[in-house]
């Protein structure tokens, strides 16, 4: 298959996860996590309810979105020492990647904000997820860096990182800038302050 076919066919991918988000956020919003079945998304998502399980597994899933990915071969290169051969720089790198396969917009991601603070299940299930992302990111730091690197030190890496996402968030929704140029922004002042 052609490398344009497996694009596009990733698009419509991606696509479909922000439209059943989108639903599932606006049904949130109106109803409460309780105030909507999966059929009702299906249907607000335009989707069938085979699809919108082949997406996601709960209402909290689809709420929340998919989960950032990092293609194989950004992946393998970070395991190899690159692509700029410094563990923050390589890892900031993953952490674009990953935001930039991600279609947030600003009134997602307020909406998802919102929903965090007024939903303590998915405060509790975006925690979760945070946590599960922070375990598997210090395992690759740790197969990079090799057995002698302190695991304490990967994860207070990871969620210096992850820190760095959450303001990153607040100053996408509260400006002009894209998120990876908000997560740079912050990212630099935090080098900055730690200099």
């Amino acid at each position: 298959m052609s490398e344009s076919a497996i694009s596009l066919r990733e698009q419509k991918k991606v696509a479909t996860a922000h439209r059943i988000t989108h639903a599932a956020q606006v049904l949130a919003e109106q109803h409460g996590l309780d105030g909507f079945t999966m059929e009702d998304l299906a249907e607000a998502a335009d989707v069938s309810r085979r699809t919108l399980f082949n997406y996601f597994a709960s209402k909290t899933d689809a709420v929340l979105g998919p989960e950032p990915e990092v293609p194989e071969r950004d992946v393998a290169a970070f395991r190899a020492g690159g692509p700029h051969g410094t563990l923050i720089d390589d890892l900031a790198e993953l952490a674009r990647t990953a935001l930039s396969t991600k279609q947030l917009d600003r009134p997602t991601v307020e909406r998802a904000r919102r929903l965090l603070v007024s939903e303590p299940r998915l405060l509790a299930a975006a925690h979760h997820r945070f946590e599960t992302i922070t375990a598997d990111f210090t395992d690759l730091v740790l197969e990079r860096e090799g057995a002698g690197f302190d695991p304490a030190r990967a994860r207070l890496l990871l969620r210096l990182v992850l820190a760095l996402f959450d303001v990153a968030l607040d100053a996408f929704t509260a400006g002009d800038r894209t998120l990876v140029e908000a997560f740079d922004d912050q990212l630099a002042a935090a080098r900055e302050l730690l200099g």
